[in-house]
């Protein structure tokens, strides 16, 4: 039988209960993920209070509203607060999410808030996403052309321009990848579902003139096809993307080249 085993000290114990705002008449309960990598401690799950009267509606409001009021340790990424960076992406009631896009009151009870599952975590709700943006860089993400440039700009038609709809929108947010099971298995290996969404619009667009090469580079029993199509990368997408189709695409042109 397998067993699977947490890694020592990794288990979240109970944390410390907050202060409730003096005042306060509308309360909103938090509990989330703290850790620092320099006290030596389990991480822990602390329980906070804001005051809803004196505090936006959104995730990411409420977690600002904690830090200037309540606790100012509190470690968490945040950029645009309008859901276009990816910035603020963390794991709010079992669901990973954008946390400025995320309506506090859309979840019933305490809102639970952890770092990207299957990360390895920097601090508090900040997980390290290094492997993540070398495995976006590894598909060569860019315009690359053998014809010389031309005197003004490279071309589309309408058409060729709509075929990039729904792939160029990816925020790079890690939401599908640190969703899927494949990545949590085999993230040295399986690209996972945002890189191969940004290999995939390099492929199809109509400018780019380096398709062959960008096949080579992902076919690979574990850099594409450890993708089992199970969809949990589209449900995760705060952008609405479907990278699961994308990955099926891919695979489909790969079998077109040998035929």
């Amino acid at each position: 039988m397998v067993e699977f085993a947490l890694p020592a000290n990794s288990r979240p114990t109970a944390g410390k209960t907050w202060p409730k705002p003096a005042g306060a008449k509308r309360l909103k309960e938090f509990r989330i993920y703290r850790w620092s990598p320099d006290d030596g401690q389990n991480p822990r799950i602390d329980t906070y209070f804001i005051d809803r009267d004196d505090c936006a509606p959104m995730v990411l409001d409420a977690l600002i509203w904690l830090k200037s009021h309540i606790d100012p340790t509190l470690t968490f990424r945040r950029s645009c607060r309008e859901g276009v960076c990816g910035s603020c992406a963390m794991n709010i009631d079992g669901t990973n999410t954008l946390a400025c896009t995320k309506d506090m009151d859309d979840v019933k009870g305490p809102v639970r808030i952890y770092p990207l599952p299957h990360l390895s975590v920097v601090k508090d709700l900040v997980p390290d996403l290094t492997n993540f943006y070398a495995q976006h860089a590894s598909i060569e993400p860019w315009l690359q052309t053998t014809t010389p440039a031309p005197e003004k700009e490279w071309r589309q038609s309408p058409i060729e321009r709509e075929k990039l709809d729904g792939l160029y929108e990816c925020i790079l947010c890690a939401c599908c990848s640190t969703s899927c099971p494949s990545y949590w298995w085999n993230d040295d290996r399986y690209l996972g579902p945002a890189a191969l969404l940004q290999a995939y619009r390099w492929l199809i667009d109509s400018r780019d003139e380096a398709a062959g090469e960008r096949l080579d580079n992902v076919e690979d029993p574990f850099r594409l096809y450890r993708c089992h199509t199970i969809m949990n990368c589209a449900k995760a997408c705060p952008k609405g993307l479907n990278p699961a189709k994308a990955i099926a695409e891919i695979k489909s042109l790969l079998i077109e080249r040998q035929l």
